[in-house]
This record gives structure tokens, sequence and C-alpha cells, in this order.
């Protein structure tokens, strides 16, 4: 197993970990952490984070928590666009999906809304990347807490989290 730089270590140490950061430092992959100051007035979290930490918003992922047929499901897709319901459904053989409700996505993935990361949640739940994804060398997504974006390969964002791939996002 690679050896992880020692500025990445230091970087989780200064941000103060999360169980996202935790898990990508005990996977020995390659990330970069984003800290900013969280504006609670924004009106979008995804938004606010592309703007702060100067990423196109077409490389920074939101993760949402979808109901497909009874199962809890994330949904990783670019903050520019949002999130085809039934694409989602059909990508993990389901017939419907609806967003979960925030409080239920909130106690099963251990993360505040604004914060949800795909990586290292509570209980592992089946997780769909938007293809889009494997257009850009390096995506972020939340790194467990609102200011706080993680950077990483999409292939490893797909590899930890198991996710399938496929078109969910609208423009």
């Amino acid at each position: 197993m690679a050896k992880k730089p020692k500025n990445q270590q230091s970087r989780k140490q200064q941000s103060g970990g999360t169980p996202a950061t935790a898990a990508l430092a005990a996977a020995g992959v390659s990330f970069t952490i984003h800290s900013y100051d969280h504006d609670p007035s924004h009106p979008s979290y995804g938004e606010e984070a592309a703007e702060a930490i100067g990423v196109a918003p077409e490389r920074v992922f939101k993760t949402l928590v979808a109901d497909v047929d009874g199962t809890l499901t994330v949904a990783v897709v670019p903050v520019a666009g949002s999130l085809d319901l039934k694409a989602l459904a059909s990508a993990v053989g389901g017939k419907r999906a609806a967003m979960a409700d925030p409080a239920l996505a909130e106690r099963t993935t251990g993360y505040v809304r604004g914060g949800i990361s795909p990586l290292g949640q509570r209980k592992k739940l089946p997780t769909v990347l938007d293809a889009s994804a494997g257009a850009h060398g390096t995506v972020c997504v939340s790194a467990g807490r609102r200011g706080l974006e993680v950077e990483l390969s999409p292939e490893d964002l797909a590899k930890l989290t198991e996710a399938v791939v496929a078109p969910i996002g609208r423009a």
C-alpha cells in the first residue's frame, strides 16, 4: 500500500478530521482537503463550495439521499445540475425514487444536511455516481461537514463507495 504524503496528513489533522477523511486516509488514496468559512445565508451549499474553493461547479458534486423502493440510496451529482430521480431508480434496478426525509438522511449517514459525504457514512448505503464525474481528473465532494470539501479522483470515489456509475444528473 502506498504511503500517504505528509502534507495530506497534516491537512487532515488541521481540519479536525471527519469519518470521510478518516476513510480516505485508511484507504491510502490521494486526496486534498479544501476548507472555507460556510455562510449560512448562501442559498446553495454546493454552489457556495464551488465559489469558495474556486473550482468549476461541474467538478463539485453534491451528495443527495433518496428513497428508492424503500431503500435509502446515495446519489452523487454535480452541483451545477439536478438529480434525475427516474434515472437513479433505474441505475439501482428500482422503479420509483423520491428524496429521502432530511432527518432520516442525517440519522442514517451520521452527517448534517449540507455536509453529507458519500464517504465514511454511519451506515453504508447503495451509491450511484453521475457518469459526468469521469470527464474530470479530480472531483470534489463534501468531506463530512459544511465548509469542508475533499478532492479526489472519480475512480477512487467510485471504488471507495462501491458506486454504480450512471448518468443520473440533469443540466
